[in-house]
């Protein structure tokens, strides 16, 4: 609960009230914490305060149960018990400023983005490329921007991948080798990735982050819920995104230093799929990007299970933290525990192992920054209630919302502009003509030396010179033929 007077989030209550201090959550956070335990709780609280404050929020809704925000909230025995335990004062629910979104299209306004934007390095991890092959995609990349060529949509770099194969051996010189194993591996993984919903995802108009970033008539930050209930169920492309949009803000935003609070703030649930199987030149980018968006006004929170599916060079960077209860049933699991125990400042009056296996519902162990940037000794804690529904909104609510949304109108059409595909296809239907008007010619001249020479009895001895030029038309409608077949079948014909 943002507190307006202390200019302070009041996030707990344990034998003290535990504040997030504003200009603190650049430094980012973590909420951790078996399934059941409350992290959803804890991450809307913060969500809630950060939007009252004037912040404006990204969340990935991968249950569906974030979009209810758009809602009042309901009392229940729970709530009223920790209104009452906590001592909250003029607590009152309320709705929040919602904008919907979605890959697919069907609960909120699309979400695309370009080829050329989303760059080769993280659409290898997508299509799963080995390194052999992600160096390839990275030389079609090159040869698509020397001849500047747009890649907007999955069409554009399919054209470009077959346009290179077909060619290698003239680009060899240049750019380095490009195996045709390489680059029907890349054909195969773009097939998969059109199936998977590929084709929604790229293309334009591209979403502008710029757009998030916006507030209601009130002042309070307009929340950005992305539906990922079937964006989830392709992990490496949810992964992918989240990756992309994260790279995609540190470009955008300029450097503003420490503030007061944050320009804008995004939760990352799931946030072990962006690291999993994960290359280690990524895992560099992403611990980069972690370090340096502070300066640019950005919190991030990374929502998991255990702190230990976060690489350690990016969790060194999560300041505030929130862990919620653990269970260890098995040896792996008690090794997180102690794992999870040892990352907090160690309070002297409780056991931090015993205790985070003992949690209840709604409690957790929470350490954040103080004002001066230091960790605070760990406190056991009860978290507050959120003053938003914590049910999914109805279909026909949301629908009202993204209809009557801004942004509506500007990503609802896709919009399919002249780029690689289109000018690839001309250049294929001209070399086709030219071909064609060769083989034309060269069957004229040989009709003509026919009906042109003079008769004679009996077959003549050719002169040396009759053989030469013989030999050099016969080679080029050989040459020319085959062109003109394999422009028409592709790669069929070598």
């Amino acid at each position: 609960m943002y507190l307006k007077d202390e200019n302070k989030i009041w996030l707990a209550t344990g034998k003290e009230r535990v504040y997030l201090e504003p200009s603190m959550l650049n430094r980012h956070g973590i909420i951790a914490g078996a399934t059941g335990t409350g992290k959803t709780v804890t991450l809307k609280v913060i969500a809630e305060s950060l939007s009252d404050m004037g912040v404006p929020v990204f969340l990935a809704d991968i249950k569906g149960d974030l979009s209810g925000m758009c809602c009042e909230g309901a009392e229940n025995k729970h709530i009223r018990k920790s209104i009452d335990t906590m001592h909250i004062e003029d607590f009152n629910y309320t709705t929040y400023p919602v904008r919907f979104f979605d890959v697919y299209a069907k609960a909120g306004h699309p979400v695309r983005t370009t080829i050329s934007d989303m760059g080769p390095e993280l659409l290898a991890r997508l299509l799963g490329l080995n390194d052999t092959q992600t160096g390839v995609l990275r030389i079609i990349f090159r040869i698509a921007d020397d001849k500047k060529l747009l890649l907007l949509d999955l069409k554009d770099l399919r054209s470009m991948v077959q346009y290179v194969g077909d060619n290698a051996n003239e680009y060899k010189l240049t750019y380095g080798n490009i195996s045709t194993q390489s680059v029907g591996a890349i054909q195969r993984a773009l097939l998969s990735l059109d199936g998977d919903g590929g084709e929604l995802f790229f293309g334009e108009p591209m979403l502008d982050i710029a757009d998030w970033i916006d507030w209601d008539e009130n002042g309070r930050g307009v929340m950005n819920i992305l539906e990922c209930r079937e964006l989830f169920q392709k992990p490496l492309l949810y992964a992918t995104f989240l990756l992309w949009m994260l790279s995609e803000l540190y470009e955008l935003l300029p450097e503003v230093g420490d503030q007061d609070k944050p320009k804008i703030a995004f939760f990352f649930d799931e946030a072990h799929l962006l690291f999993k199987d994960a290359p280690k030149a990524l895992l560099e980018k992403v611990e980069q990007v972690v370090r340096l968006i502070r300066s640019k006004g950005v919190s991030v929170w990374f929502i998991s299970q255990n702190p230990a599916d976060i690489p350690e060079t990016v969790l060194a960077q999560l300041g505030n933290r929130v862990q919620h209860a653990l269970r260890a049933y098995t040896p792996n699991e008690q090794k997180a525990v102690k794992y999870a125990a040892k990352s907090f400042r160690e309070n002297p009056d409780f056991d931090t192992e015993r205790v985070l296996q003992e949690l209840g519902v709604g409690e957790a162990l929470v350490s954040v920054l103080d004002q001066n940037g230091v960790p605070t000794v760990v406190e056991r804690a009860n978290i507050l209630p959120p003053r938003s529904s914590m049910n999914p909104a109805d279909d026909a609510v949301m629908e009202n919302i993204i209809s009557d949304s801004p942004l509506n109108s500007k990503y609802k059409e896709a919009v399919d502009r002249r780029s690689a595909f289109e000018i690839l296809s001309e250049e294929e239907e001209q070399a086709k003509k030219e071909a064609e008007r060769a083989v034309k010619t060269v069957g004229r001249q040989a009709t003509y030396r026919r009906t042109s020479a003079p008769r004679t009895v009996g077959r003549r001895r050719q002169s040396a010179f009759e053989k030469t030029v013989n030999s050099a038309a016969n080679t080029i409608g050989r040459e020319l033929g085959k062109q003109f077949v394999r422009g028409i079948l592709g790669n069929f014909i070598k």
